[in-house]
């Protein structure tokens, strides 16, 4: 049995169009997107109409990630201030991109688990850990800090997130974090996702990493609005992108005291931290 697990897109088309391409060519038997296909990137509603093809032309599988979920509420609930709908800009830039589409984004599984018939075969795939969809599992998580967030009786927890790729152990129990396949964090801009083979009883896991045209998506970024039109903190996920460095979370550290007391507008503070990016 071959199994691809590939998430965190981020609205970045042409990574996802090779990340397909890939996964098409090694023809596994079962494909998951594990979450974050849409938001953070110019392109979410290339990437959902390409991910709906796949799910309903070849049984592709989705699950459903936190940008999900926020893309959702954005459209449900109008930001609750001034400062609330520039801190969500992007988001709601997403949402009017994907709005007619909606309904294709709506109703996936927080959680998906299969095995090929064997009791000590059970894989469980989710975006986060059974903690939430946003909490990830990175290389620094203690043991102590996942006990009761992975469940119980499975060969293989395969998640995702954190946009950096992991091989760890818990108990009897293997993690896999398949990455990024649109914006990475580990310092490596290529598109990451999992290959899972089941042999002689065992899951074997293997970590994919392809280079695809990152020219295409940063024309995309600034061609398609998402930079002019997705507020101040649009420029950060950039950044994040081209760097394959997290940034937003110093930038929150530093700044959005700040910004909330009203010392300091969102531009500014954006403008401030970028101006000190090495």
């Amino acid at each position: 049995m071959k199994v691809a697990v590939l998430s965190d897109i981020q609205g970045n088309l042409p990574a996802l169009a090779t990340a397909v391409e890939d996964i098409l060519a090694w023809d596994p038997d079962l494909v998951v997107m594990a979450g974050d296909l849409v938001n953070r990137g110019p392109d979410s509603r290339g990437c959902l109409e390409r991910f709906d093809t796949l799910r309903r032309s070849r049984g592709w599988l989705p699950v459903a990630g936190n940008h999900e979920v926020w893309v959702l509420r954005c459209g449900q609930e109008p930001p609750a201030d001034a400062l609330a709908a520039e801190l969500r800009a992007f988001a709601d830039w997403t949402f009017r991109q994907v709005a007619d589409l909606i309904e294709r984004l709506a109703g996936w599984p927080d959680h998906l688990c299969f095995h090929d018939g064997g009791a000590d075969t059970w894989v469980h795939v989710t975006h986060g850990t059974l903690a939430g969809n946003r909490d990830g599992i990175s290389q620094s998580v203690p043991d102590q800090d996942l006990m009761g967030k992975l469940p119980s009786g499975v060969a293989l927890f395969v998640t995702a997130h954190t946009h950096k790729p992991l091989k760890r152990r818990l108990g009897g129990t293997e993690i896999l974090n398949v990455g990024s396949v649109g914006s990475p964090f580990d310092g490596d801009p290529r598109a990451s996702y999992g290959r899972l083979e089941l042999r002689g009883g065992c899951w074997h896991t293997h970590i994919l990493r392809l280079a695809y045209d990152r020219e295409e998506s940063r024309r995309r970024f600034e061609d398609s609005g998402f930079l002019d039109q997705g507020g101040p903190l649009a420029r950060i996920l950039y950044e994040e992108w081209w760097r394959a460095r997290l940034l937003l979370p110093g930038w929150k550290q530093r700044y959005i005291d700040a910004v909330r007391s009203g010392g300091l507008s969102l531009t500014a503070a954006v403008d401030d931290f970028l101006a000190g990016l090495d």
